[in-house]
């Protein structure tokens, strides 16, 4: 496995491109329009939010992708087009834009939109932006740069990777964009990810393994214990690595799938820490658990608990707050077999043992903890699973953002 430029476009036949067409701000340098394109067509599988209220991009690309195929996505930032007028119809144009564009026909685009909910899109923008989003593609490293750009809403960073492995004895390449900062929970938080690859995959496979790493990936990062209305993660597959078809859960399938988990990992990663306002990225990974179940719950709890965030921004190893969160997960364990460490680049220190608290320096924990990435390692001793969580600390500046995200 080996990380490689270009993103969405780092995969074969693949081109992507950004626009400023003025959804999102009338500033020329805030892209807010994106189209991916594959030179052929795709495999394609979906997963969405949770929540019961979905904005209408979710419902357009549900009924685009019955039939596991797909050329492209579009994707507006800066409205998300939910609860307002004209909403499915609007993501329904959308798609007919981004055909009309490419020569291609609507129901062969995924359509995703994020950012303010409840106010109307600005329909006329982008189809005034639609036709140099699509004269614009490339498949040079620069596309999807401007796609990953043009996706963002309250990011700081853009998210993007690419991976090459080896599959049948041909280099199959994986891509991805993300978005995703804050109103993050799991079952999906606000966040979009578009997936390419060259892979040959049948669209069962793709969305078996889809739905295999979400979970893990994606579905462990918390932010801000909001899961929004607009959450999609797309994969498309245009097999133009020319690796033998993945037809079922063989060895080039257990590779893909490796490959698809830590390029989803690594973008969830990202997205927990450059949560809104955050100052670090919190990991907590909890292990020896009964089941993985209970080990995510317990890691979910813990990286979601507003008190424990709290205590990471100030530095402060506040190890009671974990076992706190922990005890209200309604996940099972047994409180007086805990340990708990803090750890980051510059060292670890154990805090707690056997449920009780441990004598540590407090200034060596505090310069741990005010690391870019702080790991809180939680051992139960209870059995043989783990699973890790990813969140980030609260701080003064998330209730700025949010204070007036709006206005």
């Amino acid at each position: 496995m080996k990380q490689i430029p270009g993103g969405v476009t780092a995969p074969k036949g693949f081109r992507a491109w950004g626009v400023h067409c003025g959804v999102k701000s009338k500033k020329a340098d805030k892209k807010d329009l994106a189209l991916i394109l594959s030179d052929q067509e795709c495999a394609a599988a979906a997963v969405y939010t949770m929540n019961r209220v979905k904005a209408a991009p979710l419902y357009v690309t549900m009924e685009h992708l019955e039939d596991g195929t797909a050329w492209g996505v579009a994707a507006n930032s800066g409205n998300a087009n939910a609860c307002c007028p004209m909403s499915h119809e609007y993501a329904e144009e959308m798609a007919r834009l981004a055909a009309r564009a490419t020569g291609r026909a609507p129901a062969d685009f995924v359509v995703a939109s994020t950012g303010v909910i409840g106010q109307t899109l600005n329909i006329a923008a982008i189809r005034a932006g639609m036709p140099e989003a699509a004269a614009g593609l490339t498949a040079g490293p620069e596309g999807s740069d401007a796609a990953a750009r043009a996706i963002m809403t309250t990011d700081t960073v853009k998210k993007e990777l690419a991976l090459a492995c080896s599959i049948g004895g041909r280099t199959v390449t994986l891509g991805a964009i993300a978005k995703g900062s804050g109103m993050i929970h799991p079952n999906m938080g606000t966040m979009l990810c578009f997936v390419t690859t060259d892979c040959a995959i049948t669209r069962e496979m793709l969305s078996e393994a889809l739905r295999e790493v979400v979970p893990r990936t994606f579905n462990r990062v918390t932010v801000d214990g909001d899961t929004s209305t607009n959450d999609m993660c797309a994969v498309l597959a245009n097999g133009m690595a020319g690796n033998p078809l993945i037809e079922w859960k063989d060895d080039g399938y257990t590779v893909f799938l490796k490959a698809l988990r830590q390029l989803c990992q690594e973008l969830a990663r990202a997205i927990a820490g450059d949560g809104e306002g955050a100052s670090r990225l919190i990991t907590c990974a909890v292990r020896e658990a009964r089941s993985e179940e209970s080990a995510e719950r317990l890691a979910k709890a813990v990286v979601g608990s507003p008190l424990v965030k709290a205590a990471m921004f100030g530095a402060d190893a506040n190890w009671g707050r974990v076992l706190c969160a922990m005890g209200y997960s309604k996940a099972p364990f047994r409180p007086e077999y805990v340990d708990i460490s803090f750890s980051s680049a510059v060292g670890a220190v154990a805090v707690c043992r056997g449920g009780m608290g441990l004598d540590f320096d407090e200034e060596a924990a505090r310069s741990i903890l005010s690391q870019d990435e702080v790991v809180i390692d939680v051992h139960l001793h209870e059995g043989e699973h783990e699973a890790t969580c990813w969140g980030c600390d609260l701080t003064y500046e998330y209730v700025k953002i949010n204070g007036d995200y709006r206005t």
